[in-house]
C-alpha cells in the first residue's frame, strides 16, 4: 500500500512541472520616517484629517465621505485637476495615539505599480521636542503572477511607494523645519 501511495505521488508530481517551484510574489513594505520641529499636536492638526491630504506636493485634489469615521472614503487626484486618481478607505483611526491606517481600493498600476496596498501614519512625541512622522505601508508588486515586468516588479513598487512616501515627509519638513535646527 505504501508504495502504491508513494507511485501515486510520485507521478502526480511529474505531471505538474515546475509547481514545487513556482511561487507568486511576495509582500513588500516600506517604512519612512522624518523629524519635525513642531509639536506632535501641531502636525497632528494637518495630518489628522483623512479627508484632506493636501499636504502631500503630489496631490492636487482629495474628495471624499464620513470624515474620520471607519470606512470612510477618500479620492485623491494627482498632478492637476483630470489627473489620476487613487481611491482609499480608512479602516483605524485613533485621535488619541495620532494615527490612522488605510487601504488602496482602486488604482491603475500606471499611476502606483502596488496591489493589496494598505498604510499606516503615525505622529510621535520626540525626547526633547519635536515630533517623530512615520509612513509605513505592505503591498504587492503590480504584477500578480511570476516574470514581472521592469515597471511591475517588487524593486518598481518598493521604488513608487518610497519615493511618495519621502516626497510627502519631505514637504512635512520643509512645512514645520527639522527636529533639532
Amino acid at each position: 500500500m505504501r508504495k502504491r501511495t508513494f507511485m501515486m505521488a510520485l507521478a502526480t508530481a511529474a505531471l505538474l512541472p515546475g509547481l514545487a517551484t513556482a511561487h507568486g510574489p511576495t509582500r513588500q513594505k516600506v517604512t519612512l520616517t522624518t523629524e519635525v520641529a513642531a509639536s506632535p499636536a501641531e502636525v497632528w492638526a494637518v495630518l489628522g484629517n483623512f479627508q484632506d491630504m493636501s499636504w502631500h506636493p503630489a496631490v492636487f485634489s482629495t474628495e471624499g465621505e464620513n470624515g474620520n469615521a471607519i470606512d470612510a472614503t477618500r479620492l485623491l487626484t494627482l498632478g492637476e485637476a483630470g489627473g489620476p486618481t487613487i481611491a482609499e478607505v480608512l479602516y483605524k483611526f485613533s485621535d488619541e495615539k495620532m494615527s490612522y491606517s488605510y487601504r488602496i481600493t482602486d488604482v491603475l498600476v500606471e499611476v502606483l505599480p502596488v496591489t493589496n496596498y494598505s498604510s499606516h501614519l503615525t505622529v510621535k512625541p520626540l525626547d526633547g521636542g519635536g515630533a517623530l512622522i512615520e509612513w509605513r505601508g505592505a503591498f504587492y508588486r503590480g504584477y500578480p503572477n511570476n516574470d514581472p515586468p521592469e515597471d511591475l516588479n517588487d524593486a518598481a513598487a518598493i521604488a513608487a511607494v518610497s519615493a511618495v512616501y519621502q516626497m510627502g515627509l519631505d514637504a512635512l519638513t520643509e512645512r514645520f523645519g527639522a527636529a533639532g535646527s
